[in-house]
């Protein structure tokens, strides 16, 4: 601020508050008042020949000038407020005490000021100490009077009729302007306060505006997902369950081949719309994790013998290095979202993998007999990727550059699920990656360990054999109810079903499901849910509602192309123990039939 600024324009901001700015006016305008009012007391006590009220006139018109030249310049309306309120009960009690020794009018209206003013300008604690800073002594002076015990060795000077006039005027238009300039100031931020108000509510009422409109849209598109999941895996189940079938028949090597190469593409289209389907659960909060027990070798295995073979038909050396310590532990965890995460950080490492190897090393770290923490590491020798780019490859939709999707491809989600499963829980990826050298990604996990004994691979291989061999003549007996409508999928189901010689009964809809059950006996139904004239809820539901038990209670598996994310609980909540997603693989539907009626049918 200039130093020989005197506008108050130039010390008032908009960063100030209303009552901030309130306070810096009161003192602008106020010490012009005090001023004046302070120059006519002296010219009225001077002519009087008062020398000490003189001399104090004099000194305060010295000190307001200097105060509005201070706060002109920097406008520190807090520390101004208190000299100012200093030097008044200064002057008020020496006028008291001393120069006058008598509580006339005028001092009783310097107190009325500082009590008016300190309120106003410092807030209720200094407000307060001020007010009794002043009025306990001039109520100890008027004790002290009264008592006849107050004397001081100094002729007290007497002011004219006159200077007492002009101090009440000066006090009173100085009380009256105080209060009617906050009282402006108070209605200013009353109506402030107000139009904030109706601006905030008009915006919440946007807001909830925008919540609506965001979780309509979320919803449109979790449908819209549903749909077109709905509408692509129904044919992509024929187009896979056509492949398994052609390729049990024992094809030509050309024809395997071309097999191959279609089975490989169909899959290929299904891990893309799994990816988003996945993705868009997970963000969506949906997912949940289970805690089964399974064999982690196994599952490794199974998860890595498919990637075996993608890496050799690149020319690449896959090697898959367990721990030997977990050969003998059967843990509890979500074998299929652990899965997920293996097959997605295999993948990359064969797909941006030219030439060398890529590994699988799982180490147990840490063995507290009743849980284990194990280390998951996969290493490939490809391309690598710059440390610029390590956070944005996690990103959704995200690869390290534009040429890398064009020569590569993919959705770029594989990445993203894996972070945000980890995440879900509590976990950390680290990787470590070197440019055309290769990368490594690894995280650790903490897995419960159950007490059970691990099978020997001979005497699990005894058992699958006999279960497969009880199995197979319990299923040529079983009685088995479809409800499909469309005429690919029953082709398809009984070319399936032929493979394991079970001739089942076809239900064109949901209605028509009923009926059948009616006058029928089956061991198990496999319910579509999407159908004409009555869908596969509805059909269940109905056929839980059947008097004989036997028929209330069929175990019945519901087949869906859905992707609705509690389409699990939809399933359970309609009566069905159990459900396949399509496009499906032959041994899952199996697996899942012999669960639910392979103990009674052996």
């Amino acid at each position: 601020m200039d130093f020989f600024n005197f506008s108050i324009y130039k010390i008032l901001s908009k960063d100030q508050s209303i009552l901030d700015q309130a306070r810096i006016r009161l003192l602008y305008y106020g010490f012009l008042l005090v001023f004046v009012a302070l120059g006519a007391l002296f010219l009225s006590v001077y002519l009087q020949g008062l020398p000490l009220l003189s001399a104090t006139s004099g000194i305060l018109m010295v000190c307001v000038a200097g105060l509005f030249k201070y706060l002109t310049y920097k406008p520190q309306w807090l520390q101004i407020s208190h000299i100012l309120l200093a030097l008044g009960t200064l002057v008020n009690l020496s006028t008291v005490f001393v120069v006058m020794q008598d509580v006339n009018i005028i001092v009783i209206q310097i107190i009325i000021l500082v009590v008016v003013f300190s309120f106003y300008m410092l807030g209720v604690n200094w407000g307060m100490f001020y007010s009794l800073l002043n009025l306990l002594p001039v109520l100890l002076f008027l004790v002290m009077v009264y008592d006849h015990n107050y004397y001081i060795s100094f002729k007290p000077e007497r002011v004219d009729e006159a200077t007492i006039i002009i101090g009440v005027f000066a006090n009173f238009i100085l009380i009256i302007f105080i209060q009617s300039h906050f009282y402006t100031a108070f209605l200013k931020n009353i109506k402030e306060l107000k139009d904030t108000s109706e601006e905030q509510a008009a915006l919440n009422i946007k807001f909830e505006k925008a919540i609506e409109k965001a979780e309509k849209s979320s919803q449109v598109q979790s449908e819209f997902l549903s749909t077109m999941s709905h509408e692509i895996r129904t044919p992509l189940n024929a187009v896979i369950g056509m492949t398994n079938l052609l390729m049990m028949n024992s094809p030509r090597q050309d024809q395997g081949e071309n097999l191959e190469i279609l089975k490989f593409s169909a899959n290929n289209l299904l891990a893309i719309v799994n990816d988003v389907l996945d993705f868009n659960k997970i963000e969506s909060g949906k997912i949940v994790f289970e805690k089964i027990k399974f064999n982690l070798v196994d599952l490794l295995h199974n998860i890595c013998g498919g990637q075996m073979i993608k890496a050799e038909e690149k020319g690449l050396l896959f090697k898959l290095d367990i721990d030997s310590a977990l050969r003998r532990k059967v843990i509890f965890g979500d074998p299929t979202r652990l899965t997920q995460i293996i097959f997605n950080l295999t993948s990359n490492a064969i797909k941006f993998t030219a030439v060398g190897s890529v590994a699988v090393r799982v180490t147990c770290i840490e063995d507290r007999h009743n849980t284990i923490t194990v280390n998951f590491s996969v290493k490939d020798t490809g391309i690598g990727i710059k440390k610029e780019n390590l956070e944005s490859i996690f990103e959704p939709f995200t690869q390290e550059s534009i040429t890398t999707t064009r020569q590569y491809g993919g959705t770029g989600l594989g990445l993203a699920i894996v972070k945000r499963l980890l995440e879900l829980q509590g976990l950390q990826m680290h990787v470590h990656s070197v440019v055309n050298e290769g990368s490594e990604f690894s995280f650790n996990m903490e897995f419960p360990v159950s007490t059970e004994a691990v099978t020997a691979p001979a005497q699990k291989q005894q058992i699958a054999a006999e279960a497969a061999a009880a199995e197979a003549d319990a299923l040529s007996s079983l009685r088995v109810l479809i409800a499909e409508d469309n005429p690919v999928n029953v082709m398809l189901m009984k070319k399936l079903f032929s493979k394991w010689k079970i001739v089942p009964t076809i239900a064109e809809n949901g209605e028509r499901a009923v009926e059948i059950m009616q006058y029928g006996n089956f061991d198990i139904i496999l319910m579509d849910l999407q159908m004409p004239v009555m869908n596969g809820f509805d059909a269940t539901i109905e056929i839980r509602k059947m008097p004989d038990p036997a028929k209330a209670n069929i175990p019945i598996i519901a087949l869906t192309a859905s992707a609705l994310f509690d389409i699990k609980d939809q399933v359970t909540s309609a009566g069905m123990n159990d459900y396949v997603a399509k496009p499906f693989k032959p041994d899952d539907l199996m697996e899942k039939i012999q669960n639910l009626v392979g103990a009674k049918t052996v």
